[in-house]
């Protein structure tokens, strides 16, 4: 009986959601599927999977979401500019992170995670701005990993995934809590994934300096 409840609650949930969250969702999925194949066109479809989302994180009254999602929307543009502003930006390697790139990781999630704490403790009604900021901050880090092409940006984005689902689900937009579970899920094949590629180029650089 229980089961039965849970899916009824569940497929009402799913007559109540918006055309504009199916949208942001879909361009969502969209999105880190390309990005999972190594293609720069996954930006254009996070371009447009922010903007919905916004939309419907301001009528959810979620405002710092609406931050963080902003500054998705000016990573992203960075990352289709910094894939495409030169012919061989198809070309440009994956890479692991250096000594310094951690430290400006750990930089970020530790400079965004103590504002959006001081933010929404002392300038919204949040009820979960420890849990909150955290999200945030690691998803800041990886995103800007993910411009870089550097390979633990699925790492990042995992830990803030892992965070965020429950947490949507606490706020109520269950649609967006079932797209972070499976983003979640092709972001831990992604890696593996963007780990083959990688190993893949510095295999055919390896065989190409050979020939020369």
């Amino acid at each position: 009986m229980e089961i039965l409840s849970i899916l009824q609650y569940l497929w009402q949930q799913v007559l109540e959601t918006s055309w504009l969250q199916w949208l942001g969702v879909s361009a969502g999925v969209t999105q880190v599927m390309l990005s999972k194949n190594n293609k720069v066109s996954n930006y254009l479809f996070g371009i447009i999977s922010v903007i919905v989302t916004m939309i419907v994180l301001y009528e959810a009254k979620l405002y710092a979401e609406i931050a963080l999602n902003m500054y998705y929307l000016i990573m992203s543009i960075y990352g289709w500019w910094y894939w495409i502003s030169n012919k061989d930006a198809a070309q440009k390697p994956i890479t692991s992170c250096s000594g310094k790139d951690w430290g400006i990781v750990v930089l970020i999630v530790g400079t965004a995670f103590a504002i959006f704490y001081y933010f929404l403790t002392r300038h919204t009604d949040s009820d979960v701005p420890l849990w909150d900021a955290w999200v945030s901050a690691t998803a800041w880090a990886g995103m800007w990993l993910l411009a870089k092409r550097k390979l633990e940006n699925w790492i990042l984005l995992n830990i803030s995934n892992l965070f965020a689902i429950p947490l949507l689900y606490h706020k109520g937009l269950l649609l967006y809590a079932i797209l972070t579970l499976y983003l979640f899920t092709v972001a831990f094949f992604g890696y593996f994934n963007w780990k083959k590629m990688m190993k893949h180029y510095a295999l055919s650089t390896v065989q190409g300096d050979k020939k020369i």
